[in-house]
């Protein structure tokens, strides 16, 4: 009898061990390993493509984690570089912590920019991203029926996309955002002019509570059929004809691109950039002044004037204090 509960016991013992190896010993690779699951995979399938890629030792290993502890586990890709007991590769499926590469577009960021942002992150060459850009305007059809582009709609945020991402997939998942801020935002009307007039809003003056004034200079310079005259629709139509050199040259203010305010009266063909909220806000809802000029300062914000006289002693102070912070 003594013999046969030593045999029980170290059978115990033996099925201890077992299961401290399966559930709790790390395993795995110790170079970067990725494993797609697909949507719809079931658990045991799971755990069968985790062993097949060296992520886990035993596939029972899942199996006993589920039933001790059942949880939906989330499809999408994982990478793995350091072995890890079963219990914690669990928790992250449970968790859906799935590898994702990350694209940031902040305010202001036009095409180019974010193309330049998708190719940093890996994610495809920016050229790719760019003709996608130009192709998928039924993107907008809603908002802009005949845009050249997707620019001025791709909604500034920090995205997260999977390493398999198509420039339609981002392009998409970016147009959504910009829908959802135009629900938030209640844009109606000409929604193509509002996103138009947001963009120049937005490359002009960095302080929030600045652009409805700068909104409402614009307004009133349209009204009176005066140029807008603005550097940034300068260096968008540089931009677009790939000959930016960095700064505005004079053969840059006479380009007869339909983008050069300083040629052409009016607001350019479509937005130059993606506007942010603040932006789109002061654009629904511009300041009602007398204004037509403005001209930054040295400390970042604007000065605006009613008239051409005001207007050039504006800019003779900006240009004395920017002249004596250089001398500095």
């Amino acid at each position: 009898m003594l013999k046969f509960l030593s045999f029980l016991l170290l059978l115990a013992v033996i099925a201890a061990s077992a299961v401290y190896v399966i559930l709790y010993r790390p395993y795995g690779p110790s170079t970067e390993t990725f494993v797609d699951i697909p949507t719809g995979t079931s658990t045991v399938g799971i755990a069968k493509l985790l062993q097949q890629n060296g992520i886990l030792r035993s596939a029972y290993a899942l199996d006993l984690l589920h039933a001790a502890k059942p949880g939906t586990l989330k499809a999408g890709e994982y990478r793995f570089d350091h072995p890890a007991p079963p219990a914690e590769i669990y928790a992250r499926l449970v968790k859906g912590d799935v590898f994702t590469l990350t694209i940031s577009v902040p305010e202001g960021f036009n095409l180019f920019d974010i193309a330049a942002a998708v190719q940093a992150a890996g994610l495809g060459p920016a050229p790719a991203f760019l003709a996608a850009a130009q192709h998928h305007t039924e993107l907008i059809a809603l908002y802009s029926p005949h845009a050249a582009s997707l620019e001025g709609y791709l909604f500034p945020d920090t995205y997260h996309f999977s390493r398999h991402a198509t420039p339609l997939q981002i392009l998409t998942t970016m147009t959504h955002r910009f829908r959802t801020a135009a629900v938030q935002l209640d844009l109606t009307g000409d929604i193509a002019r509002t996103v138009t007039m947001a963009s120049l809003v937005e490359k002009e003056v960095s302080q929030d509570s600045e652009r409805p004034l700068v909104a409402g200079v614009f307004v009133n310079r349209l009204a009176q059929n005066i140029p807008l005259a603005t550097d940034p629709t300068v260096i968008y139509a540089a931009l677009l004809e790939n000959r930016y050199r960095g700064t505005i040259y004079a053969s840059d203010l006479k380009s007869p691109s339909p983008y050069n305010t300083y040629l052409h009266t009016g607001l350019p063909p479509g937005p130059i950039c993606s506007p942010g909220l603040a932006a789109l806000r002061a654009a629904i809802h511009p300041a009602h002044t007398d204004y037509l000029y403005f001209v930054a300062d040295a400390q970042g914000h604007s000065r605006f004037a009613s008239t051409l006289k005001e207007h050039s002693q504006n800019v003779q102070q900006y240009r004395a204090a920017e002249h004596a912070a250089g001398r500095r």
